[in-house]
């Protein structure tokens, strides 16, 4: 019964951005829908991240529901009962609600890319034409089940860090693909002469970008942000000592070592200095990259958003240290990270499209009119 409940809430959540969708007068309502899915999961990976720098992760201790229920009001009892027996645990009102939320708008999510996968291929019976196959949202519904999967996963497993680390990935593959797949039903800039020479790097960039928010992702499963409290020496020294062995052994529990030993300093500050030092090497390529690129005029916009992101990224990284990682700068960290990769697809679909795309026709056919 509860999971019917649950089932009821994320449709009815989906049902708000679906009516937007549904009442513009522009006929071209498809590619509307998976720009508003690719907004709202962007919001939702930005929401993810509160709810992990909360330590909200296991404000419901089980999955999909919360004790068993649709919600912390019907758990009411239970939640009080856990916080009573460990005030300083994990469980709390506050703590159930944000976790319920994140699970709320990400079956909303799943409601959205199972309405563009039905439209899609509804689409493709009647031959009607929308510019994409129906199989780019059916592997976007595909990796949505994988990426819940892993979501109970944290849950059950206690919020094991390579468990986490890797939810955190399957959510921004998820934003990225969504990002190109608006792109492919987006008209784009005549091609420019020279734009395609630097699709190698732009691959490259993207390369750098997920390796160095896999790094971030495992600072922040791990807890490691004050690892090192000090910038642009870490705790007073260039290298400081560093535990790379237990730092970096992916199959353990949170806070421990493979060996059930409670995890040391020097671990998490090798987890802390290896991010560190790989960004200045991800900031320096991307800005070099980025400055080549503005001069196209194509690639203008998402260039200078690379720039300016990247400044964000670096002052809030930066004043996670010095002001001892305070909740807002901490997410807008996170929320940095997702825009950026989102600007750097868009700068990978551009220089991969040799030519001008049409906008998608007969989505206004296809779409609920």
């Amino acid at each position: 019964m509860f999971l019917m409940q649950l089932g009821l809430i994320g449709l009815c959540i989906a049902l708000l951005p679906l009516s937007y969708v549904w009442v513009k007068s522009s006929g071209d309502k498809f590619r509307k829908l998976v720009w508003v899915t690719t907004f709202l999961t962007l919001d939702l990976v930005m929401f993810g991240g509160f709810t992990r720098l909360t330590d909200s992760g296991l404000g419901c201790p089980d999955w999909p529901g919360c004790y068993g229920t649709a919600s912390p009001f019907i758990a009411h009892a239970q939640i009080a009962a856990a916080h009573a027996a460990l005030p300083s645990g994990p469980v709390s009102m506050m703590k159930a609600w944000i976790e319920m939320t994140h699970r709320y708008f990400a079956m909303a999510i799943g409601v959205l890319i199972i309405a563009q996968t039905v439209i899609a291929w509804s689409a493709r019976r009647k031959r009607q034409m929308l510019d994409v196959s129906p199989w780019w949202p059916s592997a976007l519904l595909l990796l949505i089940v994988v990426q819940g999967i892993f979501g109970a996963w944290t849950v059950t497993m206690k919020l094991q860090p390579i468990i986490v680390t890797t939810h955190l990935l399957l959510g921004l593959t998820l934003l990225g693909t969504l990002g190109w797949f608006a792109a492919r039903l987006t008209p784009v800039p005549v091609h420019e002469p020279g734009v395609t020479r630097y699709r190698a790097a732009v691959v490259a960039g993207l390369a750098l970008l997920v390796v160095q928010i896999a790094l971030g992702g495992w600072v922040s499963t791990n807890y490691a942000v004050l690892a090192c409290t000090d910038f642009p020496t870490c705790n007073g020294q260039w290298l400081p000592p560093m535990d790379f062995t237990h730092g970096f052994h992916l199959w353990r529990a949170l806070g421990m070592t493979s060996d059930g030993d409670v995890i040391t300093q020097d671990a998490l500050v090798a987890i802390h200095w290896t991010h560190r030092t790989f960004a200045a090497v991800v900031i320096a390529y991307l800005v070099w990259l980025a400055l080549r690129l503005r001069r196209f005029t194509s690639l203008t916009r998402p260039a200078n958003g690379v720039l300016a992101v990247l400044a964000l990224q670096f002052a809030t990284g930066l004043s996670n240290i010095v002001l001892q990682w305070p909740l807002p700068i901490a997410v807008a960290h996170n929320g940095g990270a997702a825009v950026l990769l989102l600007l750097v697809v868009m700068l990978n679909f551009r220089t991969a499209s040799s030519r001008c795309r049409p906008a998608a026709i007969g989505a206004r056919d296809a779409a609920p009119a």
